[in-house]
């Protein structure tokens, strides 16, 4: 009862600072700060998953993802954001194969040296994506966020009712194959409800649908990979910041790989 009572208590107070930073505050760069904040709080999380204990080591590793923050708002960088996302989501593959594999190939992952640039893969590509995407419109970063809490939700109470056959069962054993598929149908109808509402037919209708889709796997695939290098290191969740929810990595590992995808698919496709 006191966790519920955190976890509703916590999403109070920061519901409304999401929903002022996206929707109300007077220039963009009010939800980049915030979300700046957010992955670097993350930043410091992943070094303590890799198992670093030196403060000073760990604050350094967050100065240089603060430093790249910094520096993807300098004019001159303005057309690496592509580049960024399609590194990430050659990342995502490799790491679908990686949880797939979990535990035998632990030898091939567990190591800081290989873990220390993984985490700047996952967080400044998710940063530029969802900046990027309030700068477009905060309605298509609320999409974004719909697409991933849609499959969230729907994969919740799906797992719950029907959910037999286990997903990943060796990285978070409560996931299942239905769940997974209640959350994708869930996604694709709020997907759906958009595409008609902006009046998309054709080729159109299906690539939208399409880069939905894929982004709503990647979510997935994301909140098992923080899953995986969170068994490895012995770790309920990633942090405390957030009473009753864990930490920063917890609420944003779905994010740090549906942002980038959905990020890159939008500017392959020109918009929508």
């Amino acid at each position: 009862m006191a966790e519920l009572v955190q976890r509703v208590v916590t999403a109070g107070l920061l519901l409304p600072v999401v929903i002022w930073c996206v929707f109300f505050a007077p220039d963009t760069s009010a939800f980049a700060s915030f979300a700046g904040a957010i992955i670097l709080v993350g930043a410091w999380e992943w070094t303590r998953m890799m198992g670093w204990t030196s403060v000073w080591l760990r604050a350094f590793y967050v100065l240089v993802l603060a430093v790249a923050v910094v520096a993807f708002k300098l004019p001159q960088l303005q057309d690496l954001p592509a580049v960024l996302y399609a590194i990430s989501v050659g990342f995502w593959l490799v790491a679908l194969r990686l949880v797939a594999g979990y535990p035998s190939n632990t030898a091939l992952w567990a190591r800081s040296l290989l873990l220390m640039p993984v985490g700047y893969v996952l967080l400044l590509p998710a940063w530029l994506g969802l900046t990027s995407l309030h700068a477009l419109s905060p309605w298509w970063l609320m999409f974004l966020f719909l697409l991933v809490w849609g499959a969230d939700t729907g994969a919740y109470f799906t797992g719950r009712a029907v959910g037999k056959r286990k997903l990943a069962v060796a990285v978070s054993p409560g996931k299942t194959i239905e769940g997974m598929l209640g959350g994708l149908v869930l996604a694709l109808l709020i997907a759906l409800g958009v595409a008609l509402y902006k009046e998309l037919s054709g080729a159109r209708l299906l690539a939208f649908l399409g880069l939905c889709l894929l982004t709503v796997l990647a979510s997935v695939l994301g909140d098992l990979f923080e899953s995986m290098v969170k068994r490895h290191a012995g770790m309920k969740d990633s942090g405390t910041i957030f009473p009753g929810h864990g930490g920063a990595m917890d609420r944003i590992d779905s994010l740090t790989a549906a942002a980038p995808v959905f990020a890159l698919g939008w500017w392959l496709a020109g918009g929508f």
